[in-house]
């Protein structure tokens, strides 16, 4: 699994010109699966984006997390974040997984993110074309990728 957080002022989705989902102040999540994921990667991911202490404290330091500020989270599902553009110049998406597997994994990821991080949980929507505005706070931009936590 792989994911992009952005820390945000605000973020929201539309889909076919309607707003979906907004937050304020919290995380965007870009969350990728990749056809090997499972629930330990969920488990795993989930606890260290609730725990990230990329919010300031009173001294202006990144000492703080989603949960410590009350924050909210915005979770959308970003298949091309597996793309390879080995060959050519048309990326490949092979290592993505197929909805039959992603569906439920993004859904699982979505509660135990609630869960673990006690923060409300909006959604894009699985598959929608969706048009994703934010306004990056920092800016702050993290990559993380279960493959590479050891």
């Amino acid at each position: 699994m792989r994911a992009v957080i952005q820390r945000v002022s605000e973020a929201s989705v539309t889909i076919d010109g309607q707003e979906k989902s907004r937050i304020g102040r919290g995380l965007l999540i870009l969350l990728g699966i990749e056809q090997e994921d499972n629930t330990e990667d969920i488990g795993w991911l989930c606890k260290k984006i609730a725990a990230l202490r990329i919010f300031p404290d009173e001294a202006g330091l990144m000492n703080r997390s989603v949960q410590e500020i009350g924050g909210s989270l915005l979770v959308v599902s970003q298949f091309t974040l597996y793309a390879s553009t080995k060959k050519g110049n048309r990326p490949s998406f092979i290592r993505a997984a197929r909805p039959e597997t992603a569906i439920p994994l993004y859904e699982q990821f979505v509660e135990v993110m609630g869960a673990e991080s006690g923060c409300p949980v909006r959604t894009g929507e699985f598959g929608a074309d969706m048009k994703v505005y934010l306004l990056n706070d920092g800016p702050v931009t993290i990559l993380i990728d279960t493959k590479t936590r050891e």
